[in-house]
């Protein structure tokens, strides 16, 4: 059954069409940050997003201060004389999900017609715009998903990250390649702003700290299933950093996971059980073979390979298309370590509470 679901999905990856188009903006753009103690790193990010080849009389930047401890509102600010604008919450109840809070409150501010979310710590090429934007307007999308990738990796564990992030953002695309669109990610993610009020905004989606992307997207594709688009190029992709401890890795994945069981498609709840009972189960019979019999072992041993060999041919076009098959040769290792993370991650995610710069949220 993995093999056959982690193949299906390589086949919606290249039902997707290679995006080529580059036609001059009709709407207006909302460009969307919520940022909190973010002093350090955003102001590359205005910077990326300023120097856009694109008009810019056709789009806004609105940088939303979620109660920073530092001098990020100082920084953006610092950018007010070319256009940067400022919305800071100040919130005195407190809340689960202040990130969706703060694009809620942009949305209701801005002027554009379609709304293009990424983070205070992301780095795009000077084609990004005019490239998502393009292809969003030519192809009558109500939303449209683009790529994320790591880069600038300083350690053998942010290379195997990005080579597992990889992993997942060629499984959302898949997912729409296939007419069943399953997750995103918010650091480039477009929309147009009248369906989001249509969906009613985050309401429903709310109580949760996490899912301003893939719940969203849950709910456009309730209705408009064949609206949604990823776009495949190069000039569409957003970079930004692993993580670069082991810590602060579960604490972003434990987050990720919480959305798991909220996912009112149950289809998509079923689809992540299964590969969490098939990553159990081989757990399972490499504990087995260990301390009781070798011949589970052996079994473990032949899953695994057969598991390596089916994640390379999914995962090997998504190095290709990111220019980085150099990661390839990690990928035993990561699909060995992946069985324990899976199933840790799996439970993790669902109970408890989480650290999410600096606040204790579900």
């Amino acid at each position: 059954m993995y093999i056959a679901l982690v193949l299906y999905m390589r086949k919606g990856w290249f039902e997707i069409p290679t995006v080529i188009s580059n036609c001059l903006p009709v709407k207006r753009i909302s460009i969307i940050i919520a940022a909190r103690n973010e002093e350090n790193g955003i102001a590359r990010t205005i910077d990326a997003v300023l120097n856009q080849k694109f008009p810019p009389e056709q789009f806004e930047l609105i940088v939303i201060d979620d109660h920073s401890t530092d001098r990020t509102s100082d920084v953006v600010l610092s950018y007010a004389h070319r256009g940067v604008q400022l919305i800071q919450l100040n919130e005195s109840n407190k809340l689960n999900s202040y990130k969706k809070l703060a694009i809620a409150k942009a949305i209701d501010l801005c002027t554009g017609e379609i709304i293009v979310t990424t983070d205070a710590d992301c780095r795009m090429g000077e084609n990004w715009l005019m490239t998502i934007i393009s292809y969003f307007e030519t192809q009558d999308l109500y939303l449209l998903s683009s790529p994320v990738v790591y880069s600038e990796e300083k350690s053998f564990f942010e290379r195997l990250q990005t080579l597992e992030f990889l992993y997942l953002i060629g499984l959302g695309a898949a997912g729409i390649g296939n007419k069943n669109p399953t997750t995103c990610n918010g650091a480039n993610l477009a929309y147009r702003k009248d369906i989001f009020y249509e969906m009613g905004g985050f309401a429903g989606i709310d109580e949760l700290a996490s899912g301003d992307d893939e719940l969203f997207l849950h709910k456009v594709a309730a209705k408009y299933p064949h609206k949604i688009g990823f776009c495949k190029s190069t000039d569409a992709v957003v970079y930004t950093d692993a993580k670069p401890t082991i810590r602060s890795f579960i604490s972003q994945r434990k987050r990720w996971a919480s959305k798991s069981t909220k996912y009112k498609n149950k289809a998509i709840v079923l689809l992540g059980i299964t590969i969490w009972l098939f990553n159990f189960c081989m757990l399972t019979c490499l504990i087995v073979g260990l301390f009781y019999h070798y011949s589970y072992l052996f079994t473990f041993l032949v899953v695994l390979i057969a598991k390596i060999i089916v994640e390379y041919l999914f995962i090997q076009p998504l190095t290709q298309f990111s220019k980085r098959e150099e990661l390839m040769r990690y990928l035993p290792i990561l699909s060995s370590l992946h069985i324990i993370y899976l199933v840790y991650i799996g439970i993790l995610g669902n109970i408890g509470k989480y650290d999410w710069k600096g606040r204790q949220v579900k």
